[in-house]
């Protein structure tokens, strides 16, 4: 509800993590998938509740939307789920090109896009009843996630970030392939050492992010904004985490994606037979998992 940053497809990871996370993350929860979708409600509002501390009346309407959003993302998007894995599971055997790999992004920005803009209303709905005290709940957990944010991706030995980004980078297109080769481990490694990925400037367009949204928070309070108003805001507000308003950082995320584009494909076309059999296995599965779901509801 506007306390954290969106994440976006023009991020660090890889179009790899794209097509092997995001997939089930959009379907929640990969292998244990049924069980993570049928706790992912409950587990959602423990989310949403650890950063702003919801009263009484707050905590059942979040529950209840959270509930509705649920019914919604069956009913309508995991159909199309799964039209889109059966689409990776054939693509995904023989060589892709970077366009290609482009054009994924852009297929699931599309569907996480549609998911922000059916939550919005409510979101904003929600957002208007907020305390003074809980937007410092707001920020004093964005502070201490920032903090892991910079364990994990701002260490000060250079050595340690590159090793770290690498781990991360292995361990995301092991997801789908299984066990990379050395040869493959080799081409991740010049990756991350070849890539135009800055760090601090991803961190300061984090923060900046997180402080717009909580002045579009307080300003709505300060200034009484109604309904209406303020989800034009919001939906102003998304599409400025969409597209940085801060010219040096929006040039650095499109260098970014041109690059993780052309990378994904020099990584994926570096794979073997087997491991793209294990890839289709995997996607395979989640395709399973999702008609499954999407069977459940129906009967």
């Amino acid at each position: 509800m506007l306390p954290t940053t969106l994440p976006r497809t023009r991020s660090r990871s890889s179009i790899i993590a794209v097509l092997s996370l995001a997939l089930c993350v959009l379907a929640a929860g990969c292998s244990l998938l049924k069980i993570g979708y049928g706790q992912a409600s409950p587990l959602a509002f423990r989310w949403l509740d650890g950063y702003v501390d919801f009263d009484d009346a707050q905590s059942l309407r979040v529950r209840t939307a959270l509930g509705d959003a649920m019914g919604w993302h069956r009913r309508t998007q995991l159909p199309d789920y799964v039209d889109l894995l059966v689409r990776a599971e054939s693509e995904i055997t023989g060589d892709v090109a970077p366009e290609r790999m482009c054009a994924w992004v852009r297929e699931l920005k599309g569907r996480a896009d549609t998911i922000v803009q059916y939550a919005l209303p409510t979101v904003v709905e929600i957002a208007l009843t907020l305390s003074p005290a809980q937007i410092v709940n707001i920020e004093k957990r964005q502070a201490k996630s920032n903090a892991e944010y910079r364990d994990d991706h701002l260490q000060r030995d250079r050595e340690k970030r590159r090793r770290a980004a690498v781990k991360r980078e292995v361990e995301r297109a092991e997801t789908l392939y299984g066990d990379l080769d050395a040869a493959q481990h080799e081409l991740v490694v010049r990756s991350v050492s070849a890539s135009p990925y800055d760090a601090e400037a991803s961190y300061a367009e984090r923060l900046a992010r997180q402080q717009d949204a909580i002045a579009v928070i307080r300003r709505w309070r300060e200034a009484g904004t109604g309904r209406d108003e303020a989800l034009v805001q919001a939906r102003a507000w998304v599409q400025r985490i969409d597209r940085s308003s801060r010219e040096h950082y929006r040039a650095h995320a499109e260098r970014l994606a041109d690059y993780n584009c052309s990378f994904a494909s020099v990584l994926h076309n570096a794979t073997s037979p087997a491991q793209r059999r294990e890839a289709v296995k995997k996607l395979k599965g989640y395709e399973g998992d999702l008609r499954s779901l999407i069977g459940d509801a129906s009967s």
